[in-house]
């Protein structure tokens, strides 16, 4: 196939029914850029995900919320970290064990992810999966989720690719990842879907202003890809982590897995898996244009804070940061 360019499918693709779709939540970061942010509507040091930011409810929740809107809630699993125990069981009380992935300490995104798509692999090999940090805004979850379902879709067109999403941005903002899609005919048409030709991390503002004029987009993270696709990214750009946890697998669901799992995650170093992998696997990703919402990452005060004053929420939280 072409694979410069694809805008929408169907939900069968040659007399063959879709695969198993599945979410993973990215839920055991540590916040820590969110602190003063947290500690003013708790009182205590939770992790942004756990803490009632909008609406009462917090951020874990409405990302919870907007996966469901896709993806069945037996097939969303949460990436979680052991010292937070005490702040996912309630909120979490009623899913399956299988659905949390407990790593024994924070060690970056690239063990959480690889952890999660191991697990994954034990019970549905052949399934795809998107992958949803969960600090981020959007001002239609629906509009959102309908463009990951067409992401879902482009990947059955593609086993091969990894589906990166990417919002329209609405200013030249310094302090996000950038995605410069390849030209395509279809490049600027919502839904399309673009090989990736570079990842623009922070620019300046001069730049970003520039990858704004080139039809650049705001990099959201959420990803859609096989399970088989993702693992042999990690095998070919993290071939040590890959291994020792691909032996760790056969203790899976046993009482050792645990043990086990804490003996990787005392050995492995920090590892970010938008540097040590995302970026290194080009010829993998496309890119899907998303437009018609706006978009937030929650990952500072600022942007928390603005984007609730621009919503006309306004709390003593809120005043006394923006003070």
């Amino acid at each position: 196939m072409n694979r410069s360019s694809i805008t929408e499918f169907p939900g069968f693709f040659g007399g063959r029914p879709a695969s198993k779709r599945l979410a993973v939540i990215l839920a055991g970061g540590e916040g820590s850029r969110l602190k003063t942010l947290t500690k003013a509507i708790t009182g205590d040091d939770r992790p942004k995900q756990f803490c009632p930011i909008l609406d009462d409810k917090t951020l874990l929740d409405v990302t919870s919320e907007r996966v469901a809107i896709q993806i069945q809630p037996q097939d969303t699993y949460f990436s979680l970290t052991q010292k937070h125990a005490s702040y996912f069981e309630r909120p979490l009380w009623n899913v399956r064990h299988q659905q949390k992935i407990v790593q024994p300490e924070n060690k970056g995104t690239a063990p959480a992810i690889l952890y999660s798509l191991m697990r994954l692999n034990n019970e549905h090999p052949d399934a795809t999966v998107a992958f949803f940090p969960s600090d981020h805004y959007f001002s239609d979850d629906e509009i959102f989720m309908d463009s990951v379902s067409a992401a879902f879709d482009a990947v059955e067109i593609d086993p091969d690719a990894v589906v990166l999403l990417g919002i329209e941005p609405e200013k030249p903002e310094s302090s996000y990842g950038w995605i410069e899609p390849a030209v395509s005919i279809f490049g600027m048409m919502p839904r399309s879907v673009s090989r990736v030709k570079q990842f623009w991390e922070k620019p300046t503002t001069g730049v970003a202003k520039q990858l704004m004029s080139m039809g650049c987009l705001w990099n959201s993270f959420v990803m859609v890809g096989k399970v088989s696709t993702f693992l042999d990214m990690f095998k070919t750009h993290l071939p040590e982590m890959f291994r020792m946890f691909a032996a760790a697998s056969r203790t899976f669901g046993k009482q050792d897995e645990a043990a086990v799992i804490r003996a990787i995650y005392s050995w492995i170093e920090e590892t970010n898996f938008s540097s040590e992998v995302l970026e290194r696997s080009a010829s993998r990703l496309m890119v899907m244009r998303v437009s018609g919402v706006s978009w937030s990452d929650w990952g500072e005060p600022q942007r928390v804070v603005n984007t609730l004053t621009t919503l006309g929420v306004r709390t003593e939280w809120i005043q006394a940061l923006a003070a």
